[in-house]
């Protein structure tokens, strides 16, 4: 039994993933997995997280990763951002090893925003959203704090909020803060997780639209973990599937709605799910569509099946 939860010894491991010479760099994924395995535990207790899963994310696309608990979407993100090494396979970001993102550097390549904000208890807003800069050390304190405030004015919050202590502020305001904090060093990537986990539908909806204003603004490539299918249905321009210890099918969000698989169907077709396609306009869906979609991957949503 323990065997099968890692990856038969006499296959050949997979080498990093490399882009052919000839691929255009603005046709490179900005994300690709490959192969990869994720093992916890030891000996008898060790299970698979992932098995061969498989997902490439294209410039400008906002990717929602969507599966039940204990399928590793959080396991992705980290393994996107260097924090964890799958077991076997490979993940490259921008054109390079994920596990290159915990180097000097990483925070201008990927930004992250934490489920609930991660701010620093101790420090003010303004230092809060200064800090990946500040530690750099190469640029003068008042062009940090200039820089700073460009953030903070970009995610809608004021000059006056600067000064706040986190605990002083609203959890919209929180979100905001943080996402300011992820943008500091203006990264190509964005990595999401559960952003709107904790609003109310209002907050959740302003949130929503300032997300998709900065993707629109910065050109931004958006990576989202979320629970929440009206975060889903207005941030998603595709949706990867985490069942089965793999990505078992990617597409718009109104496609893969009507995959058939046990977890699709619980999570896009019940009571919470009708609500949230209930507004959905086939117009809307195309307008959320990037230029650059990719062309359907190996686990993308077959039309029969539609």
């Amino acid at each position: 039994m323990t065997a099968a939860l890692h990856p038969p010894s006499s296959a050949p491991i997979p080498k990093p993933l490399a882009v052919p010479a000839h691929t255009p760099a603005h046709e490179r994924p900005i994300v690709e997995a490959k192969g990869l395995w994720s093992v916890f535990g030891k000996g008898s207790e060790a299970f698979a997280v992932h098995q061969d899963l498989e997902f490439t994310v294209q410039r400008g696309e906002m990717l929602s990763l969507v599966g039940g608990s204990g399928t590793g979407k959080t396991v992705l993100l980290r393994q996107i951002l260097g924090l964890a090494r799958p077991t076997r396979g490979s993940v490259t970001v921008l054109g390079r090893p994920a596990s290159e993102m915990g180097r000097e550097g990483a925070a201008s390549r990927v930004g992250m925003l934490f489920q609930h904000g991660a701010l620093f208890s101790a420090f003010n807003v303004l230092d809060n959203v200064a800090f990946a800069l500040r530690e750099q050390g190469t640029l003068p304190e008042e062009l940090v704090r200039s820089a700073a405030l460009v953030k903070l004015q970009m995610v809608g919050l004021k000059p006056e909020h600067a000064t706040r202590m986190p605990a002083d502020l609203s959890g919209g305001m929180v979100k905001r803060v943080a996402l300011a904090r992820a943008l500091i060093m203006d990264p190509p990537l964005l990595l999401l997780d559960e952003p709107t986990a904790g609003l109310d539908p209002s907050s959740s909806d302003d949130f929503c639209a300032l997300v998709r204003e900065l993707r629109s603004a910065l050109g931004l490539t958006v990576i989202m973990v979320t629970h929440d299918l009206d975060t889903l249905f207005a941030l998603s321009t595709r949706v990867a599937v985490l069942a089965d210890k793999k990505v078992i099918v990617t597409g718009p969000p109104h496609e893969v709605a009507h995959f058939k698989h046990p977890f699709i169907e619980h999570f896009f077709m019940g009571e919470r799910g009708q609500r949230a396609m209930a507004p959905l306009q086939p117009t809307a869906v195309a307008d959320a569509a990037p230029a650059t979609t990719a062309a359907p991957t190996p686990a993308s949503v077959p039309h029969k099946d539609l």
